[in-house]
Order: structure tokens, then sequence, then C-alpha cells
């Protein structure tokens, strides 16, 4: 389907526009559902439901979270983005400041989706494929990374959001099959026993809001942590939780570029409220059966299912292994609709974030410093190398993440380390006139240094309040530096900013609304 869907028509050939941004012709429910794909993954099946069964039902904040975000993303930042006319979140960034902050920020991000978003979903889907069909875990590399290939590299945007529409049903609906078996196995047949079964034999894994010393964790090494450092109390919800989704759905290249590609601002917000409302569904599919798995081996329910989690070269149970292992034990059919799903949901995300790689590389490094003068035709091939080269690089890496017990935390922490330097850069330069582009450079190059010293100095500091601190203090720099340079002046590139530009749809308030009580009410009940 992708490469059908990629195909021009006669006599017309793919230029930047249709590789990068699908033709600008993406509807809502396409824009939706390919958000969803590109963000679901091997990191939320294998490693939330890996989450899950460590942690429980408090992982489930990154996803309801999540739909809170992407609310404020498409009321406060999308109209910005599709008035300005952007490719990418850098080519903003050079809007708005210089070319020295969009090629810092370029480069920091092409760094992070080829060495630790690729990366790690090559390796968790490899993972899956080793646990499920022994398949050995560089051959699940390899297989994994020439699948998405084959359609990505070739169609571009286009060839991977058409797919991701068809790829979220089965994600769904095998998803689904998954959650509603494990339950069974954990009830003895019935659904609603298991779900009963669940509270009654792991309680702590139904609060979501963790106390420091309530839950100890495995640490992947036979050791125990403390799971408040994952999930630090109320910050989750008021702290540095925000950053770090603000950071993801609202700069994050391969998510905001299907906003980008949609026919209008209003079918983007449409699209936004509709990945809103799958968001709020994904615990149920990713979380529920890594605490079901939880409960199967505490009760020591199936030995075969105990001897499958743990690692082969340690014996040690690996928190990871639970969503693979419970796969296994899928009647013939379901098994195969829930591995498809898994494979969907890792080849949709493989795709996009190379997709997004080979368009910043393109579009904010190649054709500034090395092919200014490229033709619409070289543009799409230097794409197109980009994304190979990526994967090449993440397949060579992805084996290194094996030592792991919880590869969805990695990615989180990993990604901190950049996450309050895009939001302070993105947050001032919106919504403040003065800052000025020295300033946005300060928040850029400070961000690693100080979350790498943070990490040093204060290392039972939990990671989400870490971006907090930082994000603090890059506020601090970055508005002194603004006041002292720009002398109280409005920087000659700030944003006009009217009440008009945030106007939404009456479908859009009805949704947005529905989304936020929903959340309201889950924190209510699992408080």
């Amino acid at each position: 389907m992708g490469l059908f869907v990629s195909q021009e028509k006669k006599g017309h050939v793919k230029n930047s526009s249709d590789y990068f941004l699908a033709s600008k012709a993406l509807p809502w429910w396409a824009v939706g559902a390919s958000l969803i794909a590109s963000n679901i993954s091997a990191e939320q099946f294998i490693g939330m439901s890996g989450s899950g069964f460590a942690l429980g039902l408090a992982i489930s904040t990154y996803e309801w979270m999540a739909a809170a975000t992407l609310l404020v993303v498409a009321i406060f930042f999308l109209p910005v983005y599709i008035k300005k006319g952007i490719y990418t979140m850098p080519g903003f960034l050079l809007d708005r400041y210089d070319s020295r902050v969009r090629t810092t920020m370029a480069i920091f991000w092409l760094l992070l989706y080829v060495f630790v978003n690729l990366t790690s979903v090559l390796y968790l889907g490899a993972l899956s494929l080793n646990t499920i069909l022994d398949v050995p875990l560089t051959y699940g590399i390899i297989g994994l990374a020439a699948f998405a290939m084959i359609y990505s590299i070739y169609g571009g945007l286009k060839a991977v959001a058409w797919t991701d529409v068809v790829q979220v049903v089965f994600l769904i609906v095998g998803g689904l099959a998954t959650t509603y078996i494990s339950l069974q196995l954990v009830g003895g047949g019935d659904v609603w026993e298991g779900i009963s079964l669940l509270k009654k034999e792991v309680p702590g894994h139904f609060s979501m809001i963790l106390s420091k010393g309530e839950m100890m964790i495995p640490d992947g090494s036979g050791g125990v942590r403390d799971a408040y450092l994952d999930l630090p109390g109320l910050s989750v919800l008021i702290g540095g939780m925000w950053i770090t989704n603000l950071s993801y759905w609202g700069f994050n290249q391969y998510i905001t570029q299907r906003a980008l590609a949609a026919k209008s601002l209003d079918e983007a917000q449409k699209g936004m409220i509709f990945a809103g409302f799958l968001k709020l569904l994904m615990p149920l599919i990713v979380v529920i059966p890594g605490i079901a798995a939880l409960v199967i081996v505490n009760k020591g329910m199936d030995t075969g299912f105990i001897e499958s989690m743990k690692d082969p070269a340690t014996a040690i149970i690996k928190s990871d292994r639970a969503y693979p292992t419970l796969l296994q034990l899928l009647p013939v059919g379901l098994k195969g609709l829930a591995f498809a799903a898994l494979t969907a949901a890792i080849v949709s995300s493989l795709a996009s974030m190379a997709n997004s790689t080979s368009t910043i590389f393109t579009m904010d490094i190649y054709t500034k410093y090395f092919g200014k003068n490229a033709s619409e035709v070289k543009q799409v091939r230097v794409g197109r190398i980009t994304a190979l080269v990526a994967f090449i690089i993440a397949a060579i890496v992805a084996p290194a993440l094996g030592q792991l017990d919880q590869a969805f935390q990695f990615i989180q922490e990993y990604t901190g380390f950049i996450s309050p330097g895009v939001f302070a850069i993105f947050f001032f330069g919106v919504f403040w006139k003065k800052t000025t582009s020295n300033a946005a450079l300060v928040g850029a190059a400070l961000s690693i240094p100080l979350s790498v010293v943070l990490k040093i100095v204060f290392p039972a500091l939990p990671f989400i309040d870490r971006m907090g601190v930082v994000f603090l203090i890059l506020a601090v720099l970055m508005i002194v530096i603004s006041l002292v340079e720009g002398k109280g002046k409005d920087h000659p590139n700030s944003i006009e900013i009217n009440k008009e530009l945030f106007q939404t749809s009456t479908q859009f308030k009805v949704g947005a609304f529905l989304i936020t009580g929903i959340i309201a009410a889950l924190y209510t009940i699992f408080w």
C-alpha cells in the first residue's frame, strides 16, 4: 500500500512538498491516525508494558497527560506553525531567531532521532521477535529496518501517513485483543474476574501518584530502586512532565510534521483531537497487560511464562519481556493479529522517525550548507539517502541497549536532556517578543550540559524534576540575556500574537471539553 500511494500522476515528478509534507493534503482522520501510529511503537507496546509490570498504572500519566498536551499544542502552537508555512521545526527557529539556533537544534534533533529514538525502537522490536519467534536479535533489527525502508524511503511522508491509517486499526484491535486474553488468563476465563484480581493482588500498581519510598522496582541487575525516581509524585501533573510532553508533541519534527501536512489548520486541529481520544485508550492496550503479567509471575500461574520473562544471559526477570511473553500465550489467529499490531507499531514509528530525520537534514543542513541551489529532485534524493544512512547507524547501535530493564524510561530520561532547552526556546520564541537569538542559543547550548551536571551532582533527583530545574535555570538566563542585549525592545523577528490566531471550531471545543473531563475523572478514580 505504501508503494502504491507513493506513485505520482503521470508526468508529475515528486517534489519536496510531496516527499516531506505529503503534498499538504491529509484530512483530519489521517492526521490523527498517523500521529498515534508514529507515536505508539515498541517503546509503548514493549517498553510501557514493561513499566506497567514494574511501576503499574502510574506510567499511564505519559499517555493521559499527552492527551491534554495535544489540546495545548493544537490551540497555541499549530496556528503559528501553519501561518508561517514551515517544513521543519528548525525552520521555525530560523524564521524566529537566526541560522545559528536553527543549525544547533537541527544537529541535536538528528542525534536524538538516530541514537535514541530509532535505536530504541529497533532494539525493542527485535526483542519482541526474539521472544515470540526466537529470531536472533541481529536478524530482527535488520529485518525491521528493511521492512520500514521498503516504502518510507521511496514514498516519503505520503507513504508513511497513509499506511499509518491502516496500521493504527491493527494496532488498536490487536492491542485490545492482547489485553482481553491477558485478563482472561488472570481471571481463569472471566475478564471481569481478571480485572478484580489485578486490583486485589497488586493494589499498589493502581496508584497514579507515587510517594517517595512507596514502591521499589527492579533495576535490571537483580537489585531494586525507588519508583519515585521515574515518577516523582505531583511533578507528573504540575512539573517536569509538561516539559517533556510539550517538547515531544509540540516541537518534535516527526510528530508536528503530520499536522503541517494537513489540508488546513482546522483539519490539523481536529486530527489532534482524534489523536487525544486515542491516547486516552492507550493505557488499556499497553499498561494493563504488563500488570497482568506481574500477577501471573507473582502467583506462579505458568512456569513457562516465568522462564520466558527471564533474560537468557543473566536469568533475571526483565520487565520489558512482559508483552512479548504474553503474546506467546495467545491462541493461534489472535497471536497473529497481536503480532501484526506490534509490527505495525514498530514499522510505522521507524518510518516516521527516518522520514523526519531526512527532512531535517535535507531542509536545514544540506540546502543551507551543501546544496543551496539543489533542485527539488536532488532534495528528494538527498532525503532518501539520509534515511538509509540513519537506519544503518541505528541498526549498528541498537544491540547495545540489551542491558536495560525498562527501555521506556531510558528513552524518556535521555530525551529529557534536550527537552528543557527545546521547550524554553519555543515557548519564549512564540510568547515573548523580547527573546533574542543569543538568548535562544544559550538555551540550546546549555540544556545538555546542565542536565548532565545535575545528574552527576544530584543522582537522587528524579529526572522529571531535573528537567524542571534545568528549564527554570534556562528561563532565567534567557530572560536576563534578552533584557540586557535587547534593552527592552522587541526582537525584529518576534511573532505577532492576536486572539483571532487562536480561534477554534465548535467541534474542537466540544472534543477538548470531553477529553479534559475524562482525564479529570481518571485521576479522581485512581489518585
